[in-house]
């Protein structure tokens, strides 16, 4: 291996398609052991890697020069072989740097939590401290340089920001968060370094209260723009490097079609897909081909709750695909927990088209008639907006809302809030 990224569990990661967008199609994913990991730095026959869990501190000791920086932070990532001396850097402080930058909300003179104190919490308490930040670590037990987490909620309250390092909210483990954020009233924006899921329940629950929040798979693209750049010496502009990143996140990130029966997500959903050579899943026919039956007949035949229930279970099954696009079933969103799941890895746009211009059609049992209709979309409309990442206006031609939302792709996907 020439170049790539090292760890004990990489099952997951995505540092080889990232490379790959930056030029680098030699870069390669290695897991190594632990009883492995002191005769491959010793032998040491690569160019550059990356180093990842749990390697960032037990490499150190095989480097001939550490970067004054990673040896303040104690964490080394990216590790370069010249002429035979290794060479350590951490480029994680830059990308989690430009991550919290990426917010606009200023640290200057600012309470900010650091929860976690592993490798990665101390470059995040080196970054707020450089932002100019009163950075407390927390960890679960305390100790000497940290705060417990009872600590942070009774005694730091008045916190302004928070960073998790922690991977509690880190897939399969979705559905927690290490810490309630009401405890926080005074808090302006999080962030959250686990990228798998793109929006964890902690970064979701700061959105929901209107904070600006955001997931760590910026942080891996700018990480390994600096990495590029230390593995070939060669430097990106701000504008190639910003580039990268808003092309790589929205690569990765699913494109969730919501909206009333009739309003165009299935025809246009599919258009999308074939236009960006992504999968395309409708939540409908995952239901149908479950049972082997219409979903019409299924409602009727087994009632709605029934329908529901099969309906939660596609959505969950979908949360953690990657790049696809999906089109709802035009009831799938009255469910919080379904919202959730289709947020994890995705990006929610309301396709809002008028009343007057929805057809009525014998495939939906809910809305028979005009009147059933109307009753749906005043029940609904306050719902798809409230879980709307961005509105589209889908009235006019499946071509012309076709275009209507590629437009909004690009402000929806390519934007600084993730």
């Amino acid at each position: 291996m020439d170049y790539g990224v090292i760890g004990e569990k990489l099952k997951h990661s995505y540092s080889k398609s990232l490379h790959a967008l930056l030029g680098n199609n030699e870069y390669e994913i290695c897991e190594i052991a632990k009883d492995n990991i002191a005769s491959f730095m010793k032998e040491h026959t690569f160019k550059a890697i990356n180093v990842t869990i749990p390697y960032k501190s037990t490499v150190m000791p095989y480097l001939d020069y550490i970067d004054p920086q990673a040896l303040e932070i104690g964490s080394v990532n990216t590790v370069v072989n010249r002429d035979g001396k290794l060479y350590g850097y951490n480029t994680d402080y830059y990308g989690l740097k430009a991550l919290v930058e990426s917010t606009k909300v200023s640290l200057e003179g600012r309470k900010v939590l650091i929860l976690g104190t592993g490798g990665t919490g101390k470059t995040a308490f080196k970054v707020a401290l450089d932002l100019g930040a009163n950075a407390i670590m927390v960890g679960r037990s305390g100790g000497s340089s940290a705060i417990d987490y009872e600590c942070a909620r009774k005694e730091h309250s008045d916190a302004y920001f928070i960073i998790n390092t922690t991977p509690v909210c880190m897939y399969p483990n979705v559905g927690t968060s290490p810490i309630d954020i009401v405890s926080f009233p005074c808090l302006a924006g999080v962030v959250d370094v686990v990228y798998n899921p793109l929006r964890t329940v902690l970064v979701q629950s700061a959105q929901e209260r209107g904070l600006v929040a955001t997931g760590g798979l910026p942080m891996l693209a700018w990480q390994a723009v600096k990495a590029n750049e230390l593995f070939f010496d060669r430097t990106y502009s701000q504008s190639q490097a910003q580039e990268v990143v808003q092309s790589f996140v929205a690569s990765k990130t699913n494109i969730v079609l919501v909206g009333m029966p009739g309003s165009g997500k299935s025809t246009v959903g599919k258009a999308l897909s074939e236009y960006l050579g992504r999968k395309f899943f409708d939540t409908d026919r995952e239901i149908e081909k479950i049972e082997h039956r219409t979903c019409r007949s299924i409602i009727e035949q087994e009632g709605e709750p029934y329908f529901r229930s099969l309906e939660k279970k596609v959505c969950e099954s979908l949360a953690f695909e990657s790049g696809v696009v999906i089109a709802t079933g035009g009831g799938a969103v009255l469910d919080k927990e379904n919202v959730r799941s289709l947020k994890y890895n995705g990006k929610l746009f309301f396709l809002d088209r008028a009343l007057e211009n929805i057809e009525l059609s014998e495939k939906r049992p809910l809305c028979p008639d005009r009147k059933a209709l109307k009753e749906l979309y005043e029940k609904r409309y306050a719902i798809y907006t409230g879980c709307a990442d961005t509105i589209v206006n889908a009235n006019g031609s499946a071509e012309e809302i076709l275009q209507n939302l590629k437009e909004a792709l690009f402000e929806g996907l390519h934007n600084k809030r993730s």
